[in-house]
């Protein structure tokens, strides 16, 4: 079986090589066409930790991808190397297609997970803060509730939708959290999300989910980000 008959590996290499402080990358594949090691070469500004959820939620978003961080090996260089040749050009069209200008492009609106933060509040027990990044932007989003698994989960998930929102600037989108769930299948957990999305008079329910890694808040940004990059890469475009 030919490398990427299963899962497109070269669209994801291209992907993963538009994230901010991404020197090269190399896709190893399986003998059936499946992920077996992504390896990323990264110029240092991004802690490796991140760079491996950046990967993760990249390839979630836009490929329906998902793989094992453990699979995901970075390593950092202090010399960016010199492109081969057409290399410039294959940037170039990478760099327009981010503006529109080509079909199957990676969109630069693109939201990227950055951070989760718990903390105590004193109005109603709980707080949580998430950090979300487009290129060189930060958007900050925040929630408040009272202190559960499960309300920590749907903090998260509200406060992802507020960075998302203030990621939107004077474009009048109304996101709603309908609802988040842990479930647990094939041995593991999961958080799932739903949203609803309203301008104007439309309106639309959005689906997303993430495994549980390091954290079941860390999952449902993730879940909230799979459930919204893609409606807002297509209507970007």
């Amino acid at each position: 079986m030919i490398a990427g008959t299963v899962l497109p590996l070269q669209r994801a290499e291209e992907l993963i090589g538009t994230l901010s402080g991404v020197v090269s990358v190399r896709i190893v594949p399986t003998e059936s066409g499946l992920v077996d090691t992504i390896h990323v070469l990264t110029t240092g500004e991004t802690q490796p930790k991140q760079m491996v959820r950046n990967v993760e939620s990249a390839l979630m978003a836009h490929l329906g991808m998902r793989v094992d961080h453990r699979k995901v090996s970075v390593a950092t260089t202090s010399a960016r190397p010199t492109p081969p040749p057409g290399a410039l050009a294959s940037l170039a069209e990478v760099r327009g297609s981010e503006e529109g200008g080509v079909a199957g492009a990676v969109p630069r609106r693109t939201l990227y997970f950055e951070d989760v933060e718990i903390r105590g509040s004193r109005a109603k027990g709980v707080g949580c803060k998430v950090t979300l990044r487009r290129g060189d932007d930060v958007f900050v989003g925040d929630a408040e509730g009272f202190e559960s698994d499960r309300s920590r989960v749907e903090l998260a998930a509200r406060a992802t939708l507020t960075a998302i929102a203030k990621s939107e600037g004077e474009e009048r989108r109304v996101l709603l959290l309908e609802g988040s769930k842990v479930f647990e299948a094939f041995d593991r957990q999961f958080v799932f999300v739903g949203v609803t999305v309203r301008m104007g008079r439309e309106s639309a329910l959005l689906t997303g989910s993430a495994e549980v890694k390091d954290s079941a808040e860390t999952a449902a940004v993730l879940a909230v980000l799979d459930a919204t990059n893609r409606w807002v890469a297509g209507r970007a475009n």
